[in-house]
């Protein structure tokens, strides 16, 4: 496997550099003391096509491989994880929008959302369907030309704050083949946003559980055929997982940055502290598990892109494991910083609280851990695994 990355890609990941530096870095302390969703920045974001970075060109987008869009979104997230996240979200929904949509709606919503004048959120989690999504209870009965919708959604990202809701529903019985996928506007009357959620963090973008009461919606809306949802809403959770976790090792890098500074700024006992061997043995494992990680979620967008028949269980394997390096990695550079590590002045209490949740959304580790140990108990070693 080539590790090396092309002349274009680079160029991709300094421009999302440069973009997370000059807008991103100023103002994220701000966004997530004051929970500001900045429409403004991500609007800014969408002028250099990171709203539709692999959303398809007939919708407007770039149509990168998610191995692409891996090098942006770390950039970004190694200045902030909160608003990288919803980015990679509406990403997400944007390219689900123009992949499944029909040809009406894909001409109405893609260019909007490419361009990040209009922002998308992704419905899929219930109060009580999380973990077991294909157990999801909201409804969409057909009338005529129209489907109503009936039903609550809940941990919504940028809900009450976005444009448009891509939105799984059941249209027929039981399990995952009675779901379908529906594009609702966001304003559509019967829609319903409950309060804004205090969280530990993401606090740069609203968090809301959404209520539909009888909402119409034409059938032109459905996202390709009826039960095909829970097909789509599972390749998105793919790609998901993939920017999920490099959203932890965007966050991981920056962490790192951050320490190898501070490491060799502070004295104490009248050195520095990168003088100090334990100090350096614990940044030469933080910056190992990062490498590690870095490279599971570009093997996984990979196959991804390249279709591997294995590519859902290395989407797992590096969402389980990048989440969970990248928020240790985080831990260790505010050790390292001791008390300066815990207050506000600097970014790493931030960047903990930002990565704590990763390990829990697009499917929590212990998921991730199941997905993975069934594919390999139905007969797979881990060789076929490569």
């Amino acid at each position: 496997m080539d590790f090396e990355l092309s002349e274009d890609q680079r160029a991709f990941a300094d421009t999302a550099r440069q973009f997370a530096q000059a807008e991103l870095a100023p103002h994220a302390a701000e966004w997530d003391a004051q929970s500001i969703f900045p429409r403004e920045a991500i609007a800014k974001a969408g002028e250099l096509g990171f709203c539709g970075l692999y959303a398809p060109e007939n919708a407007g987008g770039l149509a990168l491989p998610r191995l692409d869009a891996t090098l942006v979104f770390e950039e970004m997230a190694a200045v902030d994880p909160s608003t990288t996240a919803f980015i990679t979200i509406h990403n997400m929904a944007t390219w689900m929008l123009g992949t499944w949509a029909t040809d009406a709606v894909r001409e109405h919503w893609g260019p909007q959302l490419v361009s990040g004048q209009k922002l998308a959120s992704y419905c899929l989690t219930e109060p009580g369907a999380g973990s077991d999504a294909a157990s999801l209870k909201t409804r969409a009965e057909r009338e005529g030309d129209s489907y109503f919708i009936s039903g609550s959604k809940a941990f919504i990202s940028g809900a009450g704050a976005t444009d448009v809701l891509i939105l799984m529903a059941r249209t027929g019985g039981g399990g995952a083949g009675g779901i379908s996928a529906f594009v609702v506007p966001a304003d559509l009357p019967g829609i319903h946003y409950g309060k804004k959620e205090e969280k530990m963090g993401w606090n740069s973008q609203p968090t809301r559980q959404i209520s539909f009461d009888r909402v119409r919606v034409p059938v032109d809306h459905l996202l390709g055929n009826e039960g095909d949802g829970f097909k789509i809403a599972m390749k998105g959770l793919d790609g998901g997982r993939i920017n999920i976790a490099t959203c932890s090792v965007g966050a991981a890098q920056g962490a790192l940055r951050h320490a190898q500074r501070y490491m060799l700024e502070r004295q104490q006992f009248g050195k520095p502290l990168a003088s100090f061997q334990a100090l350096q043995f614990k940044l030469a494992d933080m910056a190992t598990e990062l490498v590690a990680a870095r490279q599971m979620v570009r093997l996984a967008a990979s196959k991804l892109d390249a279709g591997a028949h294995e590519a859902s269980t290395y989407c797992a394997m590096a969402k389980r494991f990048a989440t969970d390096a990248g928020f240790n990695v985080v831990n260790d550079a505010l050790q390292l910083h001791g008390g300066y590590g815990y207050i506000r002045e600097y970014p790493l209490e931030r960047l903990l609280r930002d990565t704590r949740v990763h390990q829990i959304l697009e499917g929590t580790n212990e998921i991730m851990r199941t997905i993975i140990a069934r594919r390999l108990l139905q007969g797979d070693s881990l060789e076929s695994l490569q």
